[in-house]
């Protein structure tokens, strides 16, 4: 991997990312793939879920099952993306283990496929783990890796740890055998010093207390903890004083009054009540910040470097993307 002195991931080769629904972690891996392909690098982008999330943010059709180029990162580099199919992965794993692609393919005709990731979910998630983990490993003629870093957009926080602890997961249903070996493979790549799972969440009371009870349940599975994505962070257009002083309590309208009579906005009983309106805005948004600050003391406790990525006002979209993958690589964290 060609590495940037800066990063603070420069052994890593498997970011996976997850968070809390509505905390944009799609967005963030996407934007972590840009960020880690600038300069030069290649790199693979997976998603796993079956949305087309990958898809929809870099405006493109449906994603095949397949490794194709989506985006330039800044400074010439690439991102590929893949959409794992575990249908696909099912053939795949038994074309490579038991030279069996025609046989899986009538199984599939069946239904056999889709009963046996439904009786046993987690040999699911290897087989869509194992695509992902193959594409680390995977070399070149010239004994190089094909990608210098993979970016996994996973499952959400609650699942992530079952999810990537396929070794826990398939044991009772494989002993011995291809499907043991495989889970094995996996899982030494998944737990190894090449990997790195990150959060994404918002300053909010639930998004941080899921992860924070995530953080917890992936080191207590051994799993390695990367960073915390901090999304859509507004900044405080008010000074530190006037908002201190609103959240005690004692914020003056009074002043407003004066200063808009002074600005020629308003005058007498119209300046008033603008007065009284703005002050009970700055009033919540002092709240707000407050009640972010305390967020931000809980995610500290979890003793993971945090990246704090802005909201964009007018949504993401492409520019939008590669403002989020500057800010990262700005804060080290590509």
């Amino acid at each position: 991997m060609v590495d940037s002195p800066d990063t603070d991931w420069a052994g890593v080769r498997l970011h996976v990312v997850t968070g809390k629904g509505g905390t944009g972690k799609t967005t963030v891996a996407a934007a972590l793939a840009l960020a880690l392909a600038a300069g030069g690098r290649k790199v693979l982008l997976v998603e796993v879920e079956g949305r087309q999330g990958i898809a929809q943010i870099f405006d493109l059709p449906p994603l095949p099952y397949e490794e194709r180029k989506i985006a330039v990162a800044p400074s010439g580099g690439d991102v590929y993306a893949l959409a794992v199919d575990p249908e696909e992965a099912m053939l795949e794993y038994m074309e490579m283990f038991y030279g069996m692609r025609r046989a899986g393919r009538a199984l599939t005709k069946m239904g056999v496929v889709d009963f046996a990731t439904t009786v046993a979910p987690g040999f699911r998630d290897v087989l869509v783990t194992g695509k992902t983990t193959e594409a680390v490993r995977r070399r070149g003629k010239n004994g190089r890796r094909i990608y210098d870093a993979v970016v996994l957009d996973a499952p959400p926080t609650g699942r992530i740890t079952r999810f990537l602890n396929v070794t826990q997961e398939v044991a009772g249903l494989a002993k011995v055998g291809p499907i043991k070996n495989h889970s094995e493979l996996v899982n030494g790549v998944v737990k190894s010093p090449e990997t790195a799972v990150h959060f994404v969440t918002l300053l909010e009371e639930m998004p941080v207390q899921e992860t924070l009870d995530g953080i917890s349940e992936l080191r207590s599975a051994g799993l390695p903890a990367g960073g915390i994505f901090v999304n859509m962070v507004r900044e405080s257009l008010i000074p530190q004083a006037a908002l201190d002083t609103a959240v005690k309590g004692r914020f003056d309208p009074g002043e407003l009054v004066l200063g808009l009579k002074a600005a020629g906005v308003a005058d007498g009983a119209e300046a008033t009540r603008i007065a009284e309106a703005l002050a009970e805005e700055i009033s919540e948004h002092a709240r707000r910040t407050e009640l972010e600050r305390a967020e931000r003391e809980s995610l500290g406790e979890a003793g993971l470097k945090s990246y704090e990525l802005p909201l964009l006002a007018d949504g993401v979209d492409l520019a939008g993307l590669y403002e989020l993958a500057e800010s990262m690589r700005t804060q080290g964290a590509a």
